[in-house]
């Protein structure tokens, strides 16, 4: 034993044996396998700054992907500032996968680079997108809902109403899944408060052709992790028709584009008072739950 060996103290070998616990810890919880990098082009759809991504029309990446949209975080996100909808774009698509087969990859966009701008075309008179303003009456829109009976905004009168717009198969964390499942925090959390027993929460699919009333009911059960009847109580899941659907997508800025069997989209919620008028709009996912909490406190009817 040499004499580097001899001064290694009893409270040294303490702290050595606990960082090689902590490092076969760490590996046995993450125990990531070597990332892949994979060339990647792609046009830009639109942006979410809250969510540091961009949701991208990817061009195919041969043995990896086929051609599609998706949602991807971008690093750095300072990346970010310098893209607007419509630049087409080059990158290395990063993929980071578990040794463990269960756990689903994790995947970013690097070096992200602008390869052609987007051609700024006029805007065709009449065709600017409507914004929600605060204060404006909701048009009476009717749509079916999970049950299959009709219903229209007008019901939802003497009641706080917050609203936003899924489709069941949308497959991008940032969008669909997860405004559903900020909503369903907010039924969890509206369940505990008497003083809010009024609110309603309204779910509407772009997508009326798949999402029939016994899907929209499944996926209702899913995202709220209840199979309770009592729940479209408070939260609804309803489709307009097809006819009726461009009038609402205008009326709330939704922007929707079905493509490769997928549809690409925005995100748009509003919250919605007692008399039917606009309380707050938001785009995109820049609202938290309490933020729209807070909201529904604010307007709802007191007792």
């Amino acid at each position: 034993m040499n004499q580097y060996s001899r001064r290694i103290s009893p409270i040294a070998l303490i702290c050595i044996a606990l960082l090689a616990g902590a490092s076969l810890f760490s590996c046995s919880r993450a125990n990531p396998a070597a990332a892949k990098r994979y060339p990647f082009s792609g046009r830009v759809i639109s942006l979410d700054t809250q969510a540091q991504s961009a949701l991208i029309d990817g061009d195919a990446i041969p043995g990896f992907m086929d051609a599609m949209a998706m949602s991807y975080k971008v690093k750095p996100t300072a990346s970010l500032n310098r893209l607007v909808p419509g630049d087409s774009v080059s990158a290395d698509v990063v993929v980071q996968r578990d040794r463990d087969p269960e756990v689903p990859p994790d995947y970013w966009l690097e070096n992200v680079k602008v390869i052609a701008h987007a051609d700024p075309a006029p805007a065709a008179a009449g065709s600017a997108l409507h914004m929600p303003a605060p204060g404006e009456e909701v048009p009476d829109f009717s749509f079916t809902n999970q049950n299959g009976k009709h219903v229209s905004l007008k019901q939802y009168r003497g009641n706080a109403l917050l609203v936003t717009f899924i489709y069941t198969r949308c497959p991008f964390p940032d969008f669909c899944p997860r405004v559903s499942s900020n909503f369903a925090e907010i039924y969890k959390q509206l369940d505990t408060n008497p003083a809010l027993a009024g609110t309603r929460l309204l779910s509407i699919s772009f997508d009326p052709e798949h999402d029939t009333p016994k899907v929209l009911r499944d996926y209702g059960f899913s995202v709220a992790h209840t199979h309770a009847p009592a729940l479209f109580k408070r939260w609804e899941f309803a489709a307009p028709s097809g006819a009726d659907l461009p009038q609402i997508a205008g009326f709330f800025a939704l922007t929707i584009k079905p493509e490769g069997g997928l549809i690409t989209h925005n995100l748009s919620t509003a919250v919605i008072g007692p008399d039917g008028k606009i309380v707050k709009w938001f785009h995109g996912s820049d609202w938290q739950v309490s933020d729209l909490m807070k909201d529904v406190a604010a307007i709802a009817p007191k007792n």
